[in-house]
């Protein structure tokens, strides 16, 4: 068993191995991607994790190993993809149709809504935070911060009073 670990950490034998499988993995891969130059790429770093992981792959499992890392490779590039894309549809949605000033007044808004924050009471800004940027319910507050139920409804009352008088109706 040893002697087929080491095997593929051979240079010979890791050059056999890539002229073996290869030219079927990177049709294997061009079929789910229908991309020749991401299959080449995804080829490539399915045979760099080989190499990087060649003293823990048995010899007689290579062949689905490639096909296994080739697999996960896509997929993470499949999700990384629909990341990248929402977060471009998210931000296109938000930039549209905005011109400078409105672009400009909002930003000042949020350097008065941070400032308003960050002058909050410790207590308060703690309660506002949990409720409006975390979406927690008062009870969920109150469990957490081992206090009542009144005391969030109450902290929440004073931070909303300061947010007013520093920036206005919320």
């Amino acid at each position: 068993m040893i002697k087929d670990i080491k095997k593929i950490c051979d240079q010979d034998t890791f050059e056999s191995i890539f002229k073996t499988y290869a030219k079927d993995l990177r049709r294997f891969i061009f079929f789910k991607t229908q991309d020749i130059q991401l299959a080449e790429d995804i080829l490539q770093d399915t045979f760099i994790k080989l190499w990087d992981n060649c003293a823990n792959v048995n010899y007689g499992k290579v062949k689905p190993y490639l096909y296994s890392v080739a697999t996960n490779l896509f997929l993470n590039k499949i999700k990384k993809d629909k990341i990248i894309q929402k977060h471009k549809d998210s931000v296109s949605f938000v930039s549209d149709n905005q011109s400078p000033e409105f672009i400009m007044i909002e930003q000042e808004f949020l350097e008065k809504l941070e400032a308003a924050i960050e002058s909050l009471p410790e207590k308060q800004r703690e309660v506002f935070l949990l409720n409006r940027i975390e979406k927690k319910k008062y009870k969920e507050i109150a469990e957490s911060l081992e206090i009542s139920v009144k005391a969030v409804e109450k902290r929440m009352h004073l931070a909303l009073k300061t947010m007013r008088e520093k920036i206005g109706n919320i």
